[in-house]
Parts: structure tokens; sequence; C-alpha cells
């Protein structure tokens, strides 16, 4: 996880600041640096982080040949092991890998970003004066970075350390790119290598969108194929590379110094996830069983039904989503449905939301599609879609040109005795069944008229590209939502003021937005007690006398990604209670989300609902002791160690208990235990 982002950030974030400045920007951000001061504090911050990557990566392979995995060199390999490989390289690897010559006839391959490649100086058999270079691209998806290689019976000694006792299963890996060094006679015919070594290639992946492009579908397909083909501004080598074959691919490649990093360690360490076997299960996480709520089973499944008789959220993954496709499907299949909204930011590449409106459509329903083209990473996936949609005879609408629809709104209008029902999803994650599995997420499911009222009027205003009707109980960015927020606050400090009790409670990825942020440091002088999980990045800085000191900070890393949204206060009774202000958003507070995007935010006022959010999400957050870490006033995070409290563990809680608005009457006697003690304080110092 850490490598990736690390290859996205440099895609996106570094790849805009040297775009900057190639352009002769010196003016400084909000943080008083420059483009060019920005990136020279990157890459020193950079180089700690890698190393402590590759440290961590040195331990955990440590702790993995303990357990029985390793991964190899081409010296380990047993005879047995170099049959199979000669075997398996003729059959599965020759056809897919192209080596090239690079000279006066034949330029320097095409490296894609992420994409891996060895370089090689080669001297001809019997005519060692005769060098020439040569460069081997490793087809993407093609072939494993780390090959398995077949299990031997026994355990095994390498390079001097028992890896296994005997009877228990060995898997042995061997890189690719290791792979291919052993088999350079049979891929450069009358060549041996006389020197090689593998390097990696990041490429500039922004995408810059023109206020005057017409056609938003052309604009994209020709900036994706841009992207393809963005400059290098990241190169890294294997430190091992002997040196003038660096200078051979730094050289062809065009990059400079400070692009360039020569990697002591693994490359790509993102890709040691495919070492995660299954055979093993006693280093995985113990599997669980994921919840269908037993409220719709009472119903006989109806969906409807049961949102009709109360509203009910989904905590994802403790709850399957498989109730957001049911929800749909059934609006699919029900003759009195006949129009059906819904929001698509990212979603799986054979996407079951996706194949639901298709059907929709093609059956003579009106559905419409906001499809978000400028999700980045995703664009192509969702062109597709847009497209496979359109082809069904769907709506589909791309949106704006100079903002992204965030949200993550499905609306079905059913014919219910003449007279029109709306039911609606309001959630905080996207429609993607796959991270539905790893991110914690809220559906909530209502049938609220002035909430469908509103949900519609977000969707008229996202079709027709007008101003936004009057909204009765949602707020909607642009501005809509910290207006809100902004308010919320204030009412808090007012009641601080007066002497009512008073409590402000945020949970989300990252808190950036400077308007959120100062509003929180008076809401803290005013001794508004504020307690935020913020699992990102965090611009706030508690416990800095006479600014932040009421004010705590913690992330919950865990098992799962913290993914949900949650906006808690007090209206002047103590957190958590009965009449507090709830809300759940896809928004985060950065002035991305709250200024230049479409996003929603949704009270909370069912009680059954309200109390599952408040008093049992997000109140568990705040209690983690076995997985949360603490921000001091410095902005370092240490890993919180649980003293005198009892241990508490939100993740476990989840799986184990049923939630409150999908417990069914069955379930009545299996209560979830009350969480109901008060949050203890949390020290913000480092020691």
């Amino acid at each position: 996880i850490s490598a990736s982002n690390l290859d996205e950030f440099y895609m996106v974030r570094v790849a805009g600041l040297k775009g900057q400045l190639a352009a002769q920007v010196e003016q400084p951000s909000k943080d008083g640096l420059t483009p060019a001061q920005q990136l020279t504090r990157i890459a020193a911050d950079v180089e700690r982080l890698s190393k402590t990557q590759q440290d961590t990566w040195g331990k955990l392979s440590e702790e993995l040949t303990a357990q029985g995995i390793e991964l190899v060199e081409p010296a380990d390999l047993t005879d047995e092991e170099r049959a199979w490989l000669e075997a398996q390289f003729e059959e599965s690897y020759f056809e897919l890998l192209t080596p090239i010559s690079v000279d006066i006839a034949n330029q320097f391959p095409f490296i894609p970003s992420g994409g891996m490649a060895v370089g090689f100086a080669l001297e001809r058999i019997g005519e060692p004066s005769k060098v020439k270079h040569a460069v081997l691209p490793l087809p993407a998806g093609r072939i494993d970075r780390f090959i398995r290689l077949p299990q031997s019976s026994g355990a095994r000694r390498s390079r001097g350390r028992r890896v296994a006792a005997a009877g228990e299963p060995v898997a042995r890996f061997l890189r690719a790119e290791r792979m291919i060094e052993l088999f350079v006679p049979r891929l450069f015919i009358g060549y041996r290598a006389k020197r090689v070594g593998a390097f990696r290639v990041l490429r500039d992946s922004d995408i810059e969108i023109e206020d005057e492009a017409e056609d938003l579908v052309r604009f994209f397909e020709t900036a994706l194929k841009r992207r393809r083909r963005g400059s290098v501004i990241r190169l890294e080598i294997d430190a091992a590379m002997p040196p003038k074959l660096k200078d051979f691919i730094v050289r062809e490649l065009e990059v400079s110094d400070d692009e360039t990093v020569f990697q002591h360690g693994l490359l790509g360490l993102a890709d040691t996830q495919q070492m995660i076997i299954k055979e093993r299960p006693a280093l995985l996480f113990p599997p669980f069983n994921i919840r269908f709520p037993e409220r719709i089973r009472e119903f006989g499944g109806d969906c409807f039904a049961a949102i009709r008789a109360k509203d009910i959220v989904v905590h994802h993954p403790y709850e399957s989503f498989d109730v957001v496709l049911q929800f749909l499907r059934q609006a699919v299949a029900d003759p009195d449905v006949g129009t059906i909204r819904w929001t698509l930011y990212r979603t799986s590449k054979e996407s079951p939301i996706v194949e639901a409106l298709k059907e929709a459509a093609n059956s003579g329903k009106s559905v419409t599609a906001i499809v978000e083209v400028k999700a980045r990473f995703d664009e192509a996936a969702n062109l597709r879609w847009a497209r496979d949609l359109e082809n069904a005879g769907a709506h589909v609408i791309f949106g704006f040109i100079d903002k992204k629809t965030h949200a993550k709104l499905g609306q079905v209008v059913r014919n219910e005795g003449g007279r029109l029902a709306t039911y609606c999803h309001i959630g905080t994650g996207n429609y993607h069944p796959v991270t539905a599995r790893i991110y914690t997420d809220l559906s909530f499911f209502t049938a609220d008229r002035t909430i469908g009222r509103d949900v519609t009027n977000v969707f008229n205003y996202i079709t027709s590209a007008c101003d936004i009707g009057d909204l009765r109980l949602l707020a909607v960015s642009p501005h809509g939502i910290k207006r809100r927020l902004l308010e919320l606050i204030a009412a808090e400090i007012g009641n601080a003021k007066a002497g009512k009790p008073s409590g402000i409670w945020m949970k989300m990825n990252a808190l950036v937005d400077t308007d959120i942020i100062d509003a929180l440091y008076c809401a803290s002088r005013a001794g508004v007690p504020v307690q935020l999980v913020c699992r990102g990045i965090c611009c706030l800085r508690p416990g800095v006398p006479g600014l932040s000191e009421n004010i705590r900070v913690k992330s919950i890393v865990g098992r799962f990604l913290e993914h949900a949204r949650i906006y808690c206060f007090a209206n002047g009774a103590p957190l958590p209670s009965a009449t507090s202000h709830v809300f759940i958003s896809s928004a985060d507070m950065m002035p991305r989300n709250l200024e230049r995007r479409v996003e929603v935010l949704a009270p909370i006022t069912n009680s059954t609902v309200h109390a599952q959010v408040l008093e049992q999400i997000m109140l568990a957050n705040l209690l983690d002791n076995q997985q949360s870490w603490v921000c001091d006033r410095h902005g370092l995070w240490q890993r919180l160690v649980a003293s005198d409290s009892a241990p508490f563990n939100a993740h476990e809680y989840f799986m184990r208990n049923p939630s409150l608005s999908g417990r069914g009457g069955s379930l009545t006697s299996n209560m979830p235990p009350t969480i109901s003690i008060a949050p203890a304080p949390v020290v913000n110092e480092v020691g």
C-alpha cells in the first residue's frame, strides 16, 4: 500500500509540481514553498521513506523465510527447479518476451508508467569487442513479477537458513527479471550478457482539463493516450546495475539526476502482494462471515418494503455489498419502477451495477447514469462503461468540465397505487463490490420524501448544468457542505460560550481545508471538545496550548481501510445523545471536495440509524486502542498503547456484532454490547 501510494504521488502530485517548474511558476504555496523548494523537500522525505520501506521489506522477508515462504536468487535454485524453469520458460514465457536491440536502426523502447524492464550490455560470443545494448520490457499483466517455483519434497535449507519444518509446505519465488537474466542466450542468440540490470519507470499521469474542451469523451480519449506516453518523472534503477549500463539507461530515457533513484533493495515493492499465498492461512486475517441485513430477510428479501418500513444503513464490509445490488436488481425487475438514476465514480472491471443499469435501460425504463470520466486512473474504464450504457439506451451524463461528481447517489422512482414513491441510496464509498470488502463505508437507504426531492434536485443540477434547487435536508458541494459545517461548528462554539454542553466528532480520510481547520481551532479556544478520526492527511495540529488543546486526533490502521465520512455535533447535550446532529457524506474536508466537486452531506434522523452511526460506529472508532495512532502537536504520529483501559478493537467488534438498523426481530436477543463510556483523553505528545 505504501509503495503503490508513493507511485501515485509521483505520477500525479510530483508531476504537477514539475509542470509548474517547467512553466517557471515561482509563486509559493500556502506553506511558503515554491515548486522548486517543494520538490527538494519531497526528494529528501522520499529518500527516508524509501529506506524505511526497504528496511521493512528486509525484516518481512526474513519472517516469511522462517514461515517457509522465500524469495530466492538464481544461485539458490535446485537442479529440479532449474529444469522446471527451463520448461516453463519455453512453454509459457518465451513467446511473450520481446528482446529489443538499441542501435542506430532501433530506438529505445517505450516503457509505460509503472513498467519494468531489464537492460543489457551484450557481447558477441567469440568476439568480446563487439558490444551492443538491448532492453527487454516485462509485459505488464502477462508474466507474474514473482514466479512461484514448483513444490519440492521435504524441507530445504537456503543460504544456511532452515525455511520450513519437515512436512510443511515451502513456497519459493523467483523474480521475473532474474529469470530473464538466466535465459539471455535463448533471448539474444549468439550473445551473452556482459552487464545486466533491472529498472522501473514512472511517468507523468496527471491530466489537465481544458475549459474549452467541447467533447469531453474525445478529450479524455486523447488525454489518456498522452498520459500513456507522459514524460518520465522518476527512474528507479537496481543499485547493483553496473555504472556503464546505468549511464546508458539514464541517457536514453533523458532523465535528470534528481529524477533518478538507485534502489538498494527490491524494485516495485507493491508487487510483493503476489507472495501472499492461501496455503498459509495462519499468516492471513482469519475469515469472518459477511452479514446480510436480517431486517431485509424478514421482508422476504423485498428491499423496498424494508426501506419503506424504516431507514436502514448497511455497514460495509461487515454487511454485504449485495444489499446494494439486490436493491438495484429488484428495481430492474419491478414493472412498477419507471425511473432509475445513479452516479458512477469508480466501479469494478466487471461491474454488476453497470450490468443492472444496462438491463434496466434495455427493458424500457428511464435510466440516467452520471459517469465521472475524470476519476483518476479509472477514466478508460468509465469511458467504456459510458459507451455500453448509451448503447443500451441509458441517458449518460458526464457532469461538469470544471468539477468532478464524487457524490454516491442512487435513486429509484416507483409507482405505488398511483402515487410516486422515491427510494434513495446515499453512500460514503464507491459502487465497487471489490473495495466494498476491504473499505469501511456506509450505505444509507431511505424512502423519506423530503430527501427524495433533494436527491432529485441534485440529479437535475448535474444533468441540466443549471443552478441547484432549494434543498431541505441535504447539503451539496460546491460550497454548500462547507457552509453547513461551518454553521454547525459555530453553533457548538455558541453553546460552549453559553455554558451548554458542546462537542464535535468527525471521521474522515483527510483534513486539509483551512476554513474548517480555523473553525475547529476557534471551537477549541471556546472550550468545545473536538475528537477527530482522520485516516490520512491531517493539516490540523492538535494539543497546541492556546490554540487546540481541546482537540484530539487519531487514525485507525488495521484490517480494513477506514473510508466512511461521519460528522457529529452535540447540539446542546453531551455527545453522544439522541439529540445530536449526525451526518454522513462522500466528502472529506479538503478544498477539492468542498469547492471543486459535487458532494453530498446527508442528515441521519431515524432514531435507530442515528444510534448506529453515532453510538455504535463513531464511538467504536474513538474507543479503539488496538490499532490506533495518535497525532501530536508537531504532526507526528505514534501507535497508541492501551494502558489501564480494556483492549478494544473496532474492526473485531463490528465483525462479531450485528448492526442496529439491519438487526431483525430474530436478533432482538442478540443486541450488540452497548458502548456507552466516554472516550478517554488521548495524550498528544510523543513519549
